[in-house]
């Protein structure tokens, strides 16, 4: 699965022929969790709070980023938090 950003400890991971809705996978430490592309909701999973804020924070920033990613299937690197 390619890592699609790394920032703080998080990786943020898409697997392009999986199922809908439009998802990631965030990994951070022990915690994993899948994130809805459109909605920024935790779809399943179990990341503290502090890591969700962070996922979201950073997912809100590059939302078309990853829309488009996840349509066209073409990955690319996008920039982690600072």
């Amino acid at each position: 699965m390619p890592t699609v950003s790394r920032f703080f400890g998080i990786s943020i991971k898409m697997f392009f022929s999986e199922h809908n809705p439009p998802h990631f996978h965030a990994v951070h430490g022990d915690e994993i969790g899948w994130i809805n592309i459109r909605t920024l909701e935790l779809i399943k999973g179990d990341l503290s709070p502090r890591s969700l804020r962070l996922i979201k924070e950073w997912a809100s920033e590059h939302q078309q980023e990853l829309l488009e990613m996840w349509d066209s299937r073409e990955f690319k690197q996008i920039p982690g938090l600072d």
